[in-house]
């Protein structure tokens, strides 16, 4: 099929990455253009779903074609530049790491490759997909923000600084050697084919993490559905044809002009993808606090992160407002969404169906991640009850728990008194429960089934055969006691007994109430950073240790003697006897 000759060509680089494929997509579907793209990928070949879609009739037919380029090489950027006039730059899809120089060199000397490319080739237009992060210093609310708003000083966000350089770049290169330039900065892009934001959403579902609400939960902010920043694109380059003057050299916010509560829109992804929208709230300074200590921690046990994004970043973005004006992009590029949030949503969870809570692969997923916290607590209704997974069942257990802690500890009683107004308490319940009527104006009273009160035989003899071995191991214990020169089991037995004395005299009611909140939030917290934790506990172990071995060397040696298990610790043996020589 020929080609026509009035077509001319763009290059959209990134264009295998998720904003970049819906770009090329529209520029395709538009006919007006031969659309190159130019990826960084290490495969450019389409997926089994492109066999038949515009992209592949489109390369069958010559009007569009693809090439690898790394953005750092210049000859490979000016080859893939040449004979275009107009270029789209997207980041290339690079996983990226928090290694600056890495990623300073693909997006910073990567624009920097291209702007000059650009100008070599006699490219006349070039449009840079940039982002609304920018101008977020983490730390303020942005309402109603518009072009004027300077970046900050200081960027909270590795990624987000590198952007606003590789930004700047662009617009200092406008109006040079022929060349225009303008930035879009869309906001929270989401939709098909997103790899941050979504699954991002569903990982912290599976964890848990989704669970919880950071801040007040009325923080608004704006989203991007991926159409509406392609169809941008287009409209950017078409106002600088048509209204250079008023479009070049400039940035715009990209949004959907619908702005919704930042833990709303959350809710919706994580309720079309099966997952329970978060109910809890957390103070936004209490988790950044948490956030830092564990940070801290992962610095002294050098536990790096790979991820270029700080969560501290991430927990400052869902706490804030951030919502932003579109007036300068509806007025001077013609901008106007072509796809509404509801929509967007729907098309996005759809998309990522294989993902929802549903699916045979997280189900598969759960049961091959089971952490040891869950093996530690059994992996039954104590480990859900006390790992949050079924939060009215937690809180339940924990309201009743806390009841009971008031009523025995708190309400300034002794524990036979409470015990026996309990059972008061218990007895007039179920007596008036059984003297009601079945309805009471039309509401049914359920009855209490007599087989609630009954134990079956297997759970009486487990429990006679459980006591029997415990009576038989106290007393296997007392016989050892009582043969004399078991100083091991003495002080096995002498110890906690004295601390259990000291718990029950000065402290049981504080010892108790701790251990009830800890009950609760100790496991919980273990199972979200269990290397951290793991590898903190093995800091401390090494650190008992050596202090040990230090004590022990001060000791004088008969002492030593005394202490050290000769068949436990056959290393002091052999100290001790050096020492005793």
């Amino acid at each position: 099929m020929a080609i026509d000759e009035n077509l001319k060509t763009c290059v959209v680089f990134g264009g295998r990455g998720f904003i970049g494929r819906f770009l090329v997509l529209r520029l395709l579907k538009l006919g007006k253009w031969i659309v190159r793209v130019a990826d960084s990928a290490q495969s450019l070949q389409l997926d089994p779903s492109e066999d038949r879609s515009v992209l592949s009739e489109a390369i069958s037919s010559g009007r569009a074609s693809c090439c690898a380029v790394d953005v750092r090489d210049k000859a490979q950027v000016r080859k893939a530049i040449e004979g275009a006039s107009v270029v789209f730059y997207m980041d290339p899809t690079i996983t990226y790491t928090n290694d600056f120089y890495l990623c300073y060199m693909i997006i910073v000397q990567g624009v920097r490759n291209v702007i000059n490319a650009c100008q070599e080739c006699k490219v006349k237009r070039l449009i840079y997909n940039s982002s609304a992060d920018v101008v977020f210093d983490g730390s303020h609310d942005i309402y109603n923000g518009d072009e004027s708003l300077p970046c900050p000083w200081k960027f909270e966000d590795m990624l987000t600084d590198i952007k606003a350089q590789a930004e700047g770049l662009v617009l200092i290169a406008n109006n040079i050697d022929g060349l225009v330039t303008c930035a879009l900065r869309p906001c929270n892009v989401f939709g098909p084919g997103d790899k941050q934001l979504v699954p991002f959403l569903v990982n912290k579902a599976k964890s848990g993490h989704a669970k919880f609400v950071i801040g007040s939960g009325e923080n608004m902010s704006d989203f991007t559905y991926v159409e509406n920043v392609a169809h941008a694109h287009v409209c950017a380059e078409e106002a600088l044809v048509s209204r250079m003057v008023s479009v070049a050299g400039k940035v715009f916010f990209i949004t959907n002009l619908e702005p919704v509560k930042f833990w709303e829109f959350v809710s919706l992804i994580l309720e079309g993808l099966g997952y329970q929208r978060p109910l809890f709230k957390l103070p936004a300074g209490m988790v950044l606090y948490v956030l830092s200590l564990v940070e801290w921690m992962r610095d002294k046990l050098d536990f790096r992160s790979n991820h270029p994004v700080s969560a501290q970043y991430v927990v400052q973005i869902a706490s804030r407002t951030r919502t932003f004006n579109c007036s300068a992009a509806q007025k001077h590029i013609g901008y106007s969404p072509v796809v509404s949030l509801e929509e967007g949503v729907t098309l996005t969870t759809e998309s990522f169906s294989q993902l929802s809570q549903d699916s045979s692969v997280m189900a598969l997923r759960d049961f091959d991640e089971q952490s040891k916290v869950d093996k530690l607590l059994g992996g039954g209704k104590v480990a859900d009850i006390l790992l949050w997974r079924d939060e009215k069942k937690t809180f339940t257990c924990f309201l009743a728990l806390f009841l009971m802690f008031y009523w025995f500890f708190l309400c300034g009683r002794t524990f036979i008194s409470s015990a026996a107004k309990l059972l008061l308490l218990v007895t007039a319940i179920l007596s008036g429960q059984g003297i009601l009527p079945t309805n009471i104006f039309g509401f049914s009273i359920q009855r209490i089934s007599l087989s609630c009160f009954e134990i079956s035989d297997t759970v009486v003899n487990d429990l006679i055969t459980n006591m029997a071995n415990l009576w038989n191991n106290w007393i296997h214990m007392i016989r050892l006691l009582a043969g004399g020169g078991d100083w091991n089991t003495f002080f096995k037995v002498a110890i906690p007994l004295y601390f259990l004395k000291l718990i029950l005299s000065q402290c049981l009611t504080l010892v108790v109430g701790v251990a009830l909140v800890l009950a609760f939030t100790s496991f919980f917290v273990y199972e979200q950073y269990e290397e951290e934790m793991d590898g903190l506990a093995e800091v401390l172990f090494d650190s008992i240790k050596k202090s040990k071995r230090l004590l022990m060397r001060n000791l004088p040696a008969p002492l030593v003697s005394f202490l050290c298990n000769r068949d436990a610790l056959p290393d002091d043996e052999g100290f001790t006897m050096a020492k005793s020589q």
